[in-house]
């Protein structure tokens, strides 16, 4: 399982590195600030999401103990990681990917960001996390980290005029319809996050 878990380590810091490469690239031509690309980059939810689990992956390959080998390699931790990037291949595939087609390497790092890591980093969550840790008050947990990032893109949209996402995009939509979408994302979140708190309890060791 080492070796699988050592790919998908690999596979993940690959499509952030692309990713971000694109995004500096894209910047330096047109002449814009690298920090700002770097604050862009750290914008999108997929890249925030998909650099907490590379992180619980590559933690999950030290041998060191450290508090936060333990902190990030804690059930309630990955589980909620697990939730998160599930929730990334879901609403790219059903809302986004539709809206263009990428070529080169922007494709790699699209496909590997969300589609391949989300299945991977289940796949992992299935096999190497320990069950029979969750209850259904870890979700109220897990859903602080979506409402936090929603509160700042909205700010952050409302500050530049630039919104990291089509549904929810203020300027085109209104505030109504971008709280519409965003409830759906999150009652997604919440449903996707029950299920998984119900694999633990029917997977976890029998005594």
């Amino acid at each position: 399982m080492k070796r699988f878990v050592a790919a998908a380590a690999f596979a993940g810091w690959v499509g952030l590195v692309i990713q971000q490469y694109l995004i500096f690239y894209s910047r330096w031509e047109s002449g814009a600030s690298l920090m700002g690309g770097l604050v862009n980059f750290f914008s999108f939810f997929t890249v925030l999401t998909n650099t907490l689990a590379v992180v619980v992956l590559s933690y999950a390959l030290v041998r060191r103990d450290s508090p936060a080998k333990r902190f990030f390699l804690a059930p309630g931790i990955s589980s909620g990681i697990a939730v998160s990037i599930l929730v990334v291949g879901l609403a790219y595939n059903l809302l986004l990917r539709h809206l263009w087609q990428p070529e080169g390497f922007q494709f790699i790092a699209d496909e590997l960001l969300h589609d391949v890591m989300p299945v991977l980093f289940f796949i992992y969550w299935w096999q190497c996390v320990p069950k029979g840790n969750l209850h259904l008050r870890h979700i109220a947990g897990w859903v602080i980290y979506p409402l936090v990032y929603f509160a700042y893109v909205l700010l952050r949209g409302d500050l530049l005029g630039q919104y990291q996402y089509p549904f929810i995009d203020v300027g085109t939509l209104g505030y109504p319809q971008v709280f519409v979408n965003a409830g759906g994302i999150l009652a997604g979140f919440v449903a996707i996050a029950g299920a998984v708190v119900g694999l633990d309890k029917l997977i976890k060791p029998q005594p």
